[in-house]
């Protein structure tokens, strides 16, 4: 299906991770044979993949025809566009193209994975022209909530794509320039095949606020407070962190930072030339030293993450800081999708600790977007005016919607993706003409499996399910030997426990009484009697089906 004839005329598109959900974004670009990827993330696990952490998507249908992929082209930053690549790069060992920044947090990655040495790294300036195979690329520079995102423009003989990543127009950004609205308006003038785009925020409407915004209303803020100040955002944020910083200088505070993930931006954004002339932050074992009103803590965890900084102040496992009453922690981001149990449960550990807490919905101005919202899309349509409008970076509703907004905006075609549609891309006749399999992976245990797996599948199942474990001992003609041995584990205690193993014990044996000579000699056949009639008394009793482990002793 990827293997396309080198004289096809058409341009394909092909997201293998972005689209149907928002996060893990890998999207592929076909055309005369070739392929070209743009971006490769993950996304965070959540309650329903116990003890994972991170979710990446299956590239498998380009990995078998890696020999006709060109290269990787990184929009920005972000996890959810570059987070993958540490771990699935060895399966493409191909060049990969992106911004200085972008290259600075990249190195980093590869240098902690051991493949720096490897990989062939090509990092452009921001606005740059080259060349990627069959394509002739254009780095548009737009704005975001982190330093050098881009708009991808892909000219070929099929035509002109614009790929607008994850962007906002901020006329104040702060870090970064502003979007380069001539560059666009150029573009749409030239004719534009298809617009690929952002539809994260396609339900709000107006347009998305500036980051000046957010710069004001910390510093009036943080003068209403004489105790500690703490304040989580993303990490990847560097203007939130330089708007924190001198909304503190500007009420005599110091700024530090709470959590290496919080340094290593830092450290890449001082490497290209960003936060210049700011007062220097403050380390974490330093912070503990000044009076309670004179600092301000930028920690990580705003997602309700277990193992970040404020999940640890929240549970008093920090090694360095501690908040309790008097003190605040103030949400300058947004719930992703998904994160909003994990965030509750920080937040009511921060209340038993008698800090105050605010977020959005108490005051709106401690965050702003960095994705566009109804105004913004249908402006970009006005400068961009594609015939055809693919939305991306989304779940289906926002895709829907996206397409909707599209064609109200007088864009001729709307098609509507999910991981794995090919779509042609051609004027008059866009439309997924074929799919892939597509599906997601995780680390495991330092292993690549697949979240399909056996093993992630059952360990889902007992998260909800409990588990059983059943030990027979029979002898060679199937005669039991010993009484049944059941046990559960998260299934049920106390006594009632104790009654459902007896119950269990006893329906295994009657079910093993009405097992034929033959099957009773055949180890599966008893596993599998044995296991249906545990999973069957508890599912009467208890409404749940245990994964069920059953171990056949002969003597």
């Amino acid at each position: 299906m990827l293997a396309i004839d080198e004289r096809d005329d058409d341009l394909y598109f092909l997201p293998l991770g972005g689209s149907d959900e928002i996060g893990m974004n890998v999207n592929l670009y076909g055309y005369a044979g070739r392929w070209l990827m743009v971006d490769l993330g993950i996304t965070f696990a959540d309650d329903s993949t116990p003890g994972l952490d991170i979710i990446l998507p299956d590239i498998e249908p380009i990995v078998k025809h890696r020999d006709r992929l060109e290269g990787l082209l990184l929009t920005h930053g972000h996890e959810d566009h570059i987070g993958a690549v540490p771990y699935l790069w060895p399966k493409l060992r191909c060049p990969i193209w992106c911004t200085p920044f972008t290259a600075s947090l990249l190195r980093r990655k590869l240098d902690d994975a051991g493949l720096l040495g490897e990989v062939d790294l090509r990092e452009v300036p921001v606005g740059a022209n080259f060349v990627i195979g069959p394509f002739e690329v254009e780095l548009v520079r737009q704005t975001h909530s982190i330093p050098e995102p881009s708009a991808v423009v892909l000219r070929c003989g099929a035509g002109t794509v614009v790929h607008t990543g994850d962007w906002k127009f901020d006329p104040t950004p702060f870090v970064g320039e502003a979007t380069d609205f001539d560059a666009l308006r150029a573009v749409g003038d030239e004719g534009v095949l298809a617009l690929i785009g952002d539809s994260t925020n396609v339900f709000e409407p107006g347009s998305t606020g500036s980051e000046a915004e957010v710069r004001m209303a910390l510093t009036e803020l943080f003068d209403q407070y004489n105790g500690r100040i703490a304040v989580t955002s993303f990490a990847s944020n560097v203007a939130r962190m330089e708007s924190v910083a001198l909304a503190a200088a500007a009420n005599d505070r110091q700024t530090a930072l709470v959590g290496r993930s919080l340094w290593r931006m830092h450290d890449a954004a001082k490497e290209n030339g960003y936060l210049a002339g700011l007062p220097p932050f403050v380390s974490e074992a330093d912070a503990g030293f000044f009076p309670e009103d004179k600092i301000v803590l930028i920690c990580t965890g705003s997602q309700g993450e277990p193992r970040a900084a404020l999940s640890r102040i929240a549970d008093g496992t920090h090694p360095h800081i501690t908040l309790g009453e008097g003190d605040v922690c103030i949400y300058s981001s947004r719930q992703i999708p998904g994160n909003e149990r994990a965030i509750g449960r920080v937040q009511n550990k921060l209340a038993g600790r008698n800090v105050e807490i605010l977020t959005t919905e108490d005051h709106p101005g401690v965050h702003v977007s960095g994705h566009p919202a109804r105004d913004d899309l249908a402006r970009m349509y006005q400068l961009i005016r594609p015939r055809i409008a693919i939305p991306v970076h989304g779940d289906a509703r926002h895709l829907r919607e996206h397409a909707r907004l599209a064609r109200a905006c007088q864009v001729p075609e709307a098609v509507v993706p999910a991981n794995g549609s090919l779509i042609r891309l051609r004027a008059g006749a866009a439309a997924v003409i074929d799919h892939v399999d597509t599906g997601g992976l995780t680390m495991d245990g330092g292993r690549l499996v697949p979240l399909a797996s056996e093993a992630i599948q059952a360990r889902r199942h007992m998260l909800y399910n409990g588990a059983a474990s059943v030990t027979l001992v029979l002898d060679k003609v199937g005669k039991l030997r010993a009484e049944p041995l059941v046990s559960f584990q998260g299934v049920t205690d106390g006594a009632d426990g104790e009654d459902l193993e007896l119950d269990a014990a006893d329906a295994v044996r009657e079910a093993l009484r009405g097992l034929s000579v033959a099957n009773r000699r055949d180890d599966e056949a008893v596993r599998e009697a044995a296991r249906r009639m545990v999973r069957r008394v508890v599912r009467a009793e208890h409404g749940k089906r245990p994964v069920t482990d059953v171990h056949v002793v002969r003597v």
